[in-house]
């Protein structure tokens, strides 16, 4: 079948393995000091390596090759390609071993993969044993009187990327949060604790088209004077991607970026680990 898949140009490949760390698939490894595609049919085409290659050696091209593998990225442990026969029960005793391991980890909090999926980790679909609480009550008419449990902190509208101006003007002056869709409903302290006082822009790696983020991202903290930039990221590799997008960004602006850090929110809720970008 015809389908998307990762090319690697050997002349502009210096060998720095970012690519395949970025790779959830498993797809990519490095062969002789180059990063080489070992697995066509791990490689998913959605190109998330292409931001963590510095010199460009990475592209995205439409051939014909075997279709995707059902279950690639069932594990973000790099694979091999002569270990592809085994890599089902390779997937089965690493799933075993992750509960388990999940199990003694965190015995309030368990987090289990549920059958018939594939694609990237991002995808797997998880359930997390989380203590009973109450539900809260729904509103049913016209009439919403539900107390607000944490006042909300969004000063601005709107806030998804692709329509935000450069030339907002909440944006000027404030540090900026660059959020993933996602991380709002895994962490609900987020709001308070993240978009007070802040301006924010929302954007998923995955699913948008990405195309000129970069480029506005740079317009925006340069137009805006954005004294700060805050990364907050889901804990899935495909998230990374708008680390990935916000670091480029800097990059363009070069001296005049601002510092940045990036915020990961593990699947759980919470903090999972905080780090520094730039300077």
């Amino acid at each position: 079948m015809k389908r998307k898949i990762i090319k690697i140009d050997q002349a502009l490949c210096n060998g720095c393995g970012q690519c395949v760390s970025a790779c959830a698939e498993g797809a990519i490894a490095m062969v002789d000091g180059k990063a080489k595609l070992v697995s066509e049919v791990l490689c998913d085409g959605f190109g998330h390596c292409l931001g963590a290659c510095p010199t460009g050696a990475l592209e995205i091209v439409e051939v014909e090759v075997d279709p995707l593998a059902p279950r690639a990225a069932m594990s973000d442990k790099p694979h091999n390609d002569h270990h592809h026969q085994d890599h089902h029960d390779d997937d089965h005793h690493h799933d075993h071993h992750q509960n388990h391991h999940d199990h003694q980890d965190r015995p309030h909090q368990v987090v289990g993969h549920l059958p018939g999926h594939g694609g990237c980790p991002g995808s797997a679909l998880r359930s997390f044993n989380r203590v009973a609480a109450p539900a809260a009550p729904v509103a049913t008419g016209p009439s919403v009187d539900l107390p607000v449990v944490h006042r909300p902190e969004l000063a601005q509208w709107p806030v998804m990327l692709r329509l935000v101006p450069p030339s907002a003007p909440f944006l000027a002056g404030k540090e900026l949060v660059v959020l993933s869709t996602c991380s709002p409903v895994a962490f609900p302290d987020l709001n308070w604790r993240y978009l007070r006082g802040r301006a924010v822009v929302m954007a998923c790696p995955k699913l948008d088209n990405t195309q000129g983020y970069v480029e506005k991202l740079a317009d925006i903290i340069a137009t805006a004077g954005t004294p700060k930039v805050l990364v907050l990221r889901m804990a899935v590799p495909c998230c990374r991607g708008l680390t990935s997008m916000v670091e480029q960004a800097l990059e363009l602006l070069g001296p005049s970026a601002p510092p940045a850090e990036e915020v990961v929110v593990a699947l759980e809720g919470g903090v999972q680990e905080i780090r520094l970008l730039s300077k």
